[in-house]
């Protein structure tokens, strides 16, 4: 479903991204792990087309990307993005934000639009706030509203580029919750996240990144229980020693 080869990206003279090879197929759901500036979320972003790679080739659905000659907007219609912060307009309510895009940008009927929208707001547990504005709800509630938001334009594959950091602690789990109930109805994914249980829990795939390169990946119960590059150990165990002293 989405392909990179020898992905680069510089800010500058600041190498961020160095020659990164990934391939996700369809309904697999993979978790990019690694320290803060790996580069993870410029991967992210470059799928999409967020950010411009410097080189090398980007795929979807088996086809090659040319950002000179591709309608961009065609392809993001077509990958899902759901960011740290939630981006929500202000001014309209949760039921005009999911509308807004299937019938302005894929110019749905209206009523069509509406009727997609309120099946959204039920799978992510939000019907009853589909009349509130954005400033009544919770963080969780309002990241749930960017995830409906993001699935009204029917994407093949969802981006999450750490969707659960902004919130309060006790607000995460009703994220993951709407997450792990995509992965399990076949949605393709890849998940940009600290949390290691849902990637324990949900991955097919974690892939690892250090310094611009993925240096490692593999099915979660390896890579957690035995991993095999030397950076990948010292992370992982950062982030045990972090958890037990209350810093995560």
């Amino acid at each position: 479903m989405v392909e990179v080869r020898q992905l680069k990206k510089s800010f500058g003279e600041v190498a961020v991204l160095k020659d990164c090879d990934l391939s996700v197929d369809k309904s697999e759901v993979v978790v990019l792990i690694g320290a803060s500036g790996s580069g993870k979320s410029t991967l992210l972003r470059c799928l999409n087309f967020l950010e411009q790679p410097c080189g090398g080739d980007v795929f979807f659905a088996g086809q090659k990307i040319d950002p000179q000659r591709d309608n961009l907007n065609s392809l993001r219609a077509e990958v899902g993005m759901v960011f740290q912060h939630f981006h929500l307009f202000p001014h309209m309510t949760v039921l005009e934000n999911i509308v807004e895009a299937p019938v302005h940008v894929k110019k749905e009927k209206r009523e069509h639009a509406l009727a997609y929208a309120l099946d959204l707001l039920n799978k992510v547990g939000l019907a009853d706030k589909k009349n509130a504005y954005p400033h009544q709800l919770s963080g969780g509630q309002q990241q749930r509203v960017a995830i409906a938001r993001a699935l009204s334009m029917k994407p093949k594959v969802m981006l999450f580029d750490e969707p659960t950091s902004a919130l309060d602690p006790e607000l995460v789990g009703e994220v993951l919750t709407v997450m792990k109930a995509l992965a399990s109805e076949g949605m393709t994914m890849i998940v940009v996240t600290h949390e290691m249980g849902f990637a324990r829990e949900v991955a097919d795939r974690v892939v690892v990144m250090h310094d611009g390169k993925i240096i490692e990946e593999g099915p979660p119960a390896r890579l957690f229980s035995a991993p095999s590059h030397e950076r990948t150990k010292r992370f992982l165990s950062q982030l045990s020693s972090e958890r037990l002293t209350g810093q995560l």
